[in-house]
């Protein structure tokens, strides 16, 4: 069964982004934008180092792919990789700026929004079905989402618009018909490289001299961009977006797990409500896809 390995790399991907926080907040000193460039030029750096060096053979595949699609074809793709890319731009970028100075909390919460977000997404532009409990999960969802936004409308706000640029660039996935997902990503990554360049002579502050912030940079290229992104990407290929969606969950409850325990922020009883909340609608939405998969539906 090729369920399975799907799921698995879905949720290994949020759980890694849940930790995403050891390797931001180290560099709160830093200006949002100096984190997004760097992070963004150490990314395509690298990739572009590993196909040519040991992923020739699938460069040539997708070239050969892109060649049997029809001119129409071909410049759709190119626009939804450009689309994506200018989503992941703004997400990453409000993230960072949402995570170093506002809150860890106001972070997490944005993909708490998100799954709800990617759900209707994918119901109104991929005509995703869902049946009654998973829509009941998404009750649920709403109903932890409207009780955390209550008393923190403007942060609220702020989480809105991160997870809708990550919802709708999940969605956009389903439409990129690119086999190979490490290449799609390297092409992504390079249109949002390609997108900063000219911005960062202009915005960038002078280059740090700290090796630590360059290792953190290191550390959130490989660890808490390439390897999460891949296998978000490569998770798309055998699940739908919904499913996907309501998997970032683990991504808000881990952050959110490290705001209490780790970086000491104060926790309310609304906040242990709408997590406790949100775990619930985690199993109900996952039993709603385990049985759907089993009448194969």
């Amino acid at each position: 069964m090729k369920f399975p390995k799907y799921y698995l790399a879905a949720v290994t991907a949020f759980i890694i982004w849940g930790f995403f926080s050891f390797g931001l907040k180290p560099l709160h000193d830093y200006p949002s934008l100096d984190i997004l460039f760097y992070r963004v030029f150490t990314c395509i750096a690298l990739m572009l180092v590993i196909n040519a060096a040991i992923r020739r053979d699938k460069i040539k595949e997708t070239r050969t792919y892109l060649k049997t699609l029809t001119p129409t074809e071909r410049r759709n793709q190119w626009l939804l990789i450009a689309g994506s890319s200018v989503l992941l731009i703004g997400n990453w970028g409000m993230f960072i700026f949402v995570m170093n100075h506002i809150s860890v909390k106001a972070a997490s919460f944005a993909y708490l929004v998100c799954p709800i977000l990617t759900t209707v997404f994918a119901f109104l532009i991929l005509k995703e079905k869902l049946t009654r409990l998973q829509w009941f999960a998404v009750l649920i969802s709403v109903t932890s989402c409207s009780i955390l936004a209550y008393n923190n409308l403007n942060d609220a706000m702020f989480s809105i618009l991160v997870a809708a640029t990550y919802a709708l660039y999940l969605v956009l996935q389903k439409r990129i018909t690119m086999p190979d997902r490490f290449i799609l990503l390297t092409l992504q990554i390079a249109v949002v490289a390609l997108l900063l360049l000219p911005f960062y002579p202009v915005y960038s502050a002078a280059p740090p001299v700290e090796m630590s912030f360059y290792l953190y940079i290191l550390l959130i290229a490989v660890l808490f961009t390439i390897i999460p992104m891949f296998l978000n990407l490569f998770a798309m290929k055998g699940i739908n977006s919904s499913t996907v969606g309501i998997l970032i969950y683990l991504n808000p409850l881990f952050a959110f797990m490290l705001a209490i325990f780790y970086y000491k922020e104060d926790i309310s009883l609304e906040q242990i409500v709408s997590y406790s909340l949100i775990v619930v609608s985690i199993v109900i939405f996952n039993i709603g896809s385990y049985l759907k998969m089993k009448r194969g539906e």
